[in-house]
């Protein structure tokens, strides 16, 4: 897709792979929605970023899983921007729980963590679906992780939550085509705030480690993530049902 003149939805956009990617959107000319839950004043700052590149954007409090409010997040794209072409379901979030800690886990978590990772993508899907449609077709792009590919994350609920939701991609791919692509980018360790506040001194350690397995000896940056996601959005037109691992090849590392 050109994307050019074109507008976006980016949940969980205040920070991070939400920020990065909200700044190449705008780079190529999409105007942006920025989402946040908690984050105001960052999502603000990218917001007025993004209209400093040369297009229209507005920063929107919604929680995903909350499906009123998803729907009125894409009714106010609408309002302001008239269209909607692309939606990147980047919201996210985890708690970080060593897996064999399994009486750590508790009910609130699994909700939490499933709500915002799972319900929360296919609510801001549903409730863009006919929107997308409206304009001839679209892009949702779904901010999935390794965690759901390999079982290794920040917990056991988080990976679960991954995994789930690489196969919803599958399931909204039949269901949206042929005018919808859905697919999904998975990060790996992701070199930023959001881990080093998970991971407190641990950090730097598992860094380290993640690097000695990367066959390119690097983890990734929120930009990478970024690119991927862009790569999907702007490449081949016949990708649609698939997760793109974006993580320095650890997966297949020794």
């Amino acid at each position: 897709m050109n994307i050019e003149g074109k507008a976006a939805i980016v949940t969980g956009a205040g920070t991070g792979v939400g920020r990065a990617t909200a700044y190449r959107l705008a780079d190529a000319g999409c105007s942006v929605l920025v989402n946040y839950s908690r984050s105001q004043d960052a999502a603000e700052a990218v917001a007025a970023e993004c209209e400093s590149r040369g297009v229209k954007a507005l920063a929107y409090k919604a929680n995903v899983a909350e499906d009123a409010e998803c729907r009125a997040m894409v009714r106010e794209a609408e309002r302001a921007f008239g269209q909607l072409d692309v939606l990147v379901n980047n919201a996210g979030t985890t708690k970080f729980i060593p897996h064999a800690n399994l009486e750590d886990v508790q009910a609130e978590d699994w909700t939490n963590i499933m709500s915002v990772n799972l319900v929360g993508p296919f609510q801001c899907s549903r409730a863009a679906k006919d929107l997308l449609q409206a304009g001839g077709g679209g892009e949702i792009v779904m901010t999935s992780s390794v965690a759901g590919l390999a079982g290794t994350g920040s917990s056991i609920p988080y990976c679960a939550s991954k995994a789930a939701l690489n196969n919803m991609v599958v399931t909204l791919a039949r269901v949206l085509g042929p005018n919808i692509r859905v697919n999904a980018v998975a990060p790996g360790f992701i070199d930023g705030e959001w881990l080093q506040q998970g991971l407190g001194d641990a950090y730097e350690p598992i860094k380290a480690a993640q690097q000695a397995k990367s066959p390119l000896g690097k983890v990734t940056t929120p930009d990478d993530i970024a690119a991927g996601i862009m790569s999907i959005i702007t490449g081949a037109d016949l990708v649609t049902g698939h997760v793109l691992p974006v993580e320095g090849g650890i997966l297949i590392g020794g």
